[in-house]
């Protein structure tokens, strides 16, 4: 072989394996979100997206104004969850909860990084580990 595709088979060779490692990265929360502070919204549950790498409640909270909005509540992993003892059915729409977490970064985004979730009818309760 000549050098040119020397240099190019050898190229191939590191890119194939860097392809084939799973890539473990992940992006930091304390871009989307405000980690050193925390709010506490009340609402009806009105969607589950229960999935990987992230799972996500949607809650219709009544604001103090008597306005309605919905949160996008950004929880932890179907696999996490899944070995904590929640699945998609622990929660259903029409479901009462109180979400504690870290706000978004755009306040008219409404968003939440959820630490903990409690559901006052039965007392159900969910909070993030400490390593997550």
């Amino acid at each position: 072989m000549d050098k040119m595709k020397r240099l190019t088979f050898a190229l191939l060779v590191v890119a194939a394996a860097f392809a084939a490692v799973p890539v473990a990265a992940h992006h930091s929360f304390a871009a989307s979100y405000m980690e050193e502070r925390t709010v506490t919204v009340e609402g009806d549950l009105v969607q589950l997206m229960f999935r990987n790498p992230h799972s996500f409640v949607h809650v219709i909270v009544r604001e103090k104004d008597g306005s309605q909005v919905r949160y996008a509540v950004e929880w932890s992993g179907a696999n996490q969850l899944g070995v904590q003892g929640v699945t998609r059915e622990t929660l259903k729409v029409g479901d009462r909860v109180v979400i504690t977490g870290t706000p978004g970064r755009n306040p008219n985004d409404h968003r939440i990084r959820m630490i903990s979730l409690r559901r006052p009818k039965d007392n159900f309760g969910w909070h993030k580990p400490d390593r997550e």
